[in-house]
């Protein structure tokens, strides 16, 4: 068996994908730094992230795949899938080693679980930019918080900064202890030493919260609650287009 050790970045996977085949020597297993190695191993090779061999091989990608396939890589790193590093690993050698592109050859394995990866955290993407429900602070910062199964807050980003481009947001990812800000001209990612009230739960506390952030609150509420039609209300297919683990960030759904 031969491992591979490396940082657990993207960058860190496509230099050992650079590495392997330097080497000629393709990994059987994908660890973390620090990581426990198995009892029995032929070869452990520790990889070293290096910036000039990931922009060659991502050039090599650029020559087997589409600009939409390769997009379909990086989407697929950010469902921090177990072993989802060595599925795309083997997925990059595949297409280095095809005389033609391997994107659409779904009677692969490999090919066919990256597009299912791929459609999973897409959903998970599209259902944040739904479910998300921002609370003015104070300050005037709008800040909104979740908990998405996958990383998907880099792919939404620019749907925010395109819709909310006058005003000053905060999106948080409870799960990963991150989020992005906005500041009218940039967005960047910020991390907090201090875990406060609504770092945990998503939701400000009054003292936190705009004036009239509690009125325009009970006027959604108000809203939501009179274009309901008692007759109509099925709450096996509402759970199903809004799944309950989104609830506790929903301002329609509180009190």
């Amino acid at each position: 068996m031969v491992i591979y050790v490396y940082d657990k970045t993207f960058d860190g996977l496509l230099t050992a994908v650079f590495d392997a085949f330097a080497r000629k020597s393709f990994p059987d297993l994908l660890l973390a730094e620090g990581e426990a190695l198995p009892l029995f191993c032929d070869e452990v090779v520790t990889i070293c992230t290096d910036d000039a061999k990931v922009e060659r091989v991502w050039k090599g990608l650029q020559k087997k795949l589409s600009a939409t396939a390769l997009h379909c890589l990086t989407v697929c790193w950010l469902s921090e899938l177990p072993d989802v590093d060595l599925l795309l690993f083997r997925y990059i050698k595949k297409a280095f080693n095809s005389p033609s592109s391997i994107e659409l050859n779904f009677g692969d394995p490999d090919v066919l679980e990256v597009s299912k990866v791929w459609r999973k955290v897409s959903h998970e993407k599209h259902r944040m930019i739904e479910f998300i429900r921002f609370q003015k602070a104070e300050d005037g910062t709008f800040f909104g918080a979740m908990e998405p199964l996958y990383n998907v807050l880099p792919l939404v980003v620019g749907h925010f900064k395109d819709r909310f481009a006058d005003q000053k947001w905060l999106i948080y990812d409870l799960k990963r202890t991150y989020g992005c800000y906005y500041d009218l001209q940039e967005v960047r990612e910020v991390r907090f030493d201090s875990k406060e009230e609504h770092l945990l739960s998503g939701i400000l506390n009054d003292k936190l919260m705009a004036e009239d952030e509690k009125l325009f609150q009970n006027l959604w509420k108000a809203y939501f609650k009179a274009i309901a039609i008692k007759e109509r209300i099925n709450p096996r297919l509402h759970k199903q287009h809004m799944p309950v683990r989104f609830w506790k960030y929903l301002t329609e759904k509180q009190g």
